[in-house]
């Protein structure tokens, strides 16, 4: 697909990541304004609560934007998706007849402060990256027992807290938690030490599921609303001490940072591409009824406090062993409902080089192989470190790119647990 013209100048550049094709959705505001509703065009965002409530964009029931979020856009379902991406791109095309009351409704983006794009309702995390897996699986357990015995079978997730999902730019604090190195007789409570990064993409829930109905693959597709980047913070140390036999629970508490913009599908059709060939055949319940991924070139940026960023990463959503549609559609065998702002965590994205690792636990081999930055080495993260996940899919003379997803790690609070002796025995 060719670049589509806009109106809005620089969404005709093609280093821009909000063309026209793109229309990423998004919460924002501006000054002491509330937050309300808008989409990425070039470097603006149109107000879309503003154009609603003017009548530049009309609710055949009743207004959808007059909260700040996209949950009641994605409970329309797919025909008011398109209906709605329909409508924006008439408004915002080159030759709209409403140009001149659309212009009225445009704010600078930097100018701007971004919130979360939906209440998310529940948040679950797979493992469904090979390169991933088998790196971790060698560090645990030797290559020869890298993947577990149903990994090429199953997307293998956890339940997670939605209540830690915030947006980009949120400081994230070192957590505090239970930690014992392997030569330690007991625990001991302190923050962590092996505080690390998981480059992910997050699809989000638009349609709902009804409870005791499994959905198939194919449906599953078009339940999906869009996606964002994702940073799913781990305590590596506090994980490596809790996580048998049920797996993670505090250690991935601390904080999960999405993207500030919702990319939709349609903006991203353009760019599928089938999950990697099998060795061994899915059960048919799993198996790809069309392409199910997408080729988003994805990069990792860590910078030290006052310091230049280095990129540790560059990979590529296509690695991903299961798609985000047979991730979800393996969610509702049980019978699980899924709900309308759900938020499926890809599982961090790897791919086969070193260079390609989107862990600092990969890239620095457990700590034992420190990687080089501008401004010294890193394991793990240190206090002040900035994260930033970028990603774009790269068209013909243009690009779908999702916004940063950026945070600080701050120091982990020193007088919470300092009264008492927090060893134990």
């Amino acid at each position: 697909m060719p670049l589509l013209r806009s109106w809005v100048d620089t969404a005709n550049e093609a280093n821009c990541s909000f063309p026209l094709n793109n229309l990423p959705y998004g919460v924002f505001s501006s000054g002491n304004e509330k937050p309300r509703c808008g989409v990425a065009i070039g470097d603006r965002i149109f107000d879309v609560t503003a154009a609603e409530a003017g009548g530049l964009l009309s609710a055949d029931k009743e207004p959808l934007f007059d909260e700040p979020s996209w949950n009641k856009v994605m409970a329309e379902g797919p025909r008011a998706w398109e209906s709605l991406r329909a409508r924006l791109i008439s408004i915002l095309g080159e030759g709209s007849t409403d140009q001149a009351s659309a212009a009225a409704h445009l704010v600078p983006l930097a100018m701007t402060r971004p919130h979360l794009p939906f209440r998310v309702a529940e948040y679950t995390d797979f493992y469904a990256g090979r390169n991933h897996a088998t790196n971790v699986g060698t560090m645990l357990r030797g290559p020869e027992n890298a993947l577990p015995p149903n990994w090429l079978h199953i997307p293998i997730g956890y339940n997670g807290r939605a209540s830690s999902v915030v947006v980009s730019g949120t400081p994230v604090r070192r957590p505090w938690g239970q930690l014992k190195g392997p030569n330690d007789a007991v625990p001991r409570f302190a923050p962590s030490a092996r505080f690390d990064l998981e480059l992910e993409i997050g699809a989000i829930v638009g349609m709902p599921s009804v409870h005791g109905q499994p959905v198939t693959v194919a449906e599953a597709d078009e339940m999906i609303f869009g996606y964002v980047l994702l940073n799913d913070w781990s305590a590596r140390d506090i994980q490596a001490w809790e996580y048998q036999p049920l797996g993670p629970f505090q250690a991935k508490a601390t904080a999960t940072t999405i993207s500030p913009w919702i990319v939709t599908k349609a903006a991203l059709e353009p760019f599928r591409v089938s999950t990697p060939q099998r060795e061994l055949a899915l059960l048919p319940y799993l198996q790809e009824p069309r392409p199910l991924l997408y080729d988003i070139t994805l990069e990792v940026g860590l910078t030290p406090d006052g310091g230049k960023e280095t990129i540790i990463a560059r990979t590529n959503y296509a690695e991903m062993y299961y798609s985000a549609a047979q991730q979800l559609a393996h969610h509702t065998t049980s019978g699980c409902a899924m709900n309308t702002g759900d938020l499926l965590g890809s599982g961090t994205i790897s791919g086969a080089t070193k260079d390609s690792r989107g862990s600092l636990l990969e890239l620095s081999w457990g700590g034992k192989e420190p990687i080089s930055i501008a401004d010294g080495s890193r394991s793990f993260i240190e206090d002040n470190d900035t994260i930033t996940l970028r990603g774009s899919a790269k068209g013909k003379g243009y690009m779908i790119g999702f916004g940063d997803c950026t945070g600080r790690v701050l120091p982990a609070h020193s007088d919470l647990y300092a009264r008492t002796d927090q060893r134990s025995g």
